[in-house]
């Protein structure tokens, strides 16, 4: 089996090396699945593209806007199983074996990793608190969580749709009509810098009303305006 990571990136030159090493995490066993890492750069006024070719992924650049720069790196790839990966979210040590272990049991179209941050505070335990409740009522992980798929149902849903926010939550949505989700325990660790750019509680509170929105099929670029995009 072929793994494909792919990071989208935007002034990441702080964090990308970081995540693309995580994801190079040495396998635990000699016939463990290959990797390759992609890189979509949309436009990066900083070193991002350079530091994450030395670091060893291979580098594309197109126009900016997550979702486009998923679906850019989604169609360069050939793994049998995409990874999407936010350029500031660590993936666990044996994230590979655990990936592969899930899509054993072909009923599993895909799935996320646990969320963690990288800051242990009271505010973002209880964060990370709501998640799993989220994730334990309705199974519904979000894109800073790693999500990934198998290619062949990633195509039977159209691929990564591509619209200005909430990419993710179109992206699970659609998955969940074809199979299973798998829900690992393992941390995906991923960065609070916009919690706290924002203030933990009010971003919080910004995410639950933009989910309300999508739920309630609000037009998306209005989402987006409050979402900040």
């Amino acid at each position: 089996m072929k793994l494909s990571v792919v990071i989208p990136a935007l002034d990441e030159a702080a964090r990308i090396e970081t995540a693309i090493r995580g994801a190079f995490d040495p396998p635990p066993e000699p016939d463990a699945a290959t990797l390759e890492v992609i890189v979509v750069d949309g436009g990066s006024a900083d070193a991002t593209a350079q530091i994450a070719a030395t670091a060893g992924a291979r580098v594309l650049r197109c126009e900016r806007g997550r979702a486009r720069q998923l679906a850019a790196g989604v169609r360069a790839s050939d793994g049998d199983v995409v990874l999407l990966l936010h350029a500031d979210t660590l993936l666990p040590r044996g994230w590979r074996a655990a990936v592969c272990e899930a899509l054993r049991d072909e009923r599993v179209v895909g799935g996320a990793f646990r969320l963690c941050f990288d800051e242990r505070s009271p505010v973002f335990r209880f964060i990370e608190w709501g998640a799993r409740w989220r994730l334990r009522l309705w199974r519904f992980p979000y894109g800073d969580q790693a999500l990934f798929v198998r290619r062949g149902a990633l195509e039977a849903v159209g691929g990564i749709p591509e619209v200005p926010v909430m990419e993710d939550l179109d992206l699970v949505y659609r998955l969940k009509q074809h199979g299973r989700l798998a829900l690992l325990a393992a941390p995906a660790v991923t960065s609070a810098r916009r919690y706290r750019a924002g203030g933990p509680l009010r971003t919080m509170l910004r995410h639950w009303v933009v989910a309300a929105a999508w739920t309630l099929g609000v037009d998306r670029r209005r989402i987006a305006q409050w979402a900040g995009r």
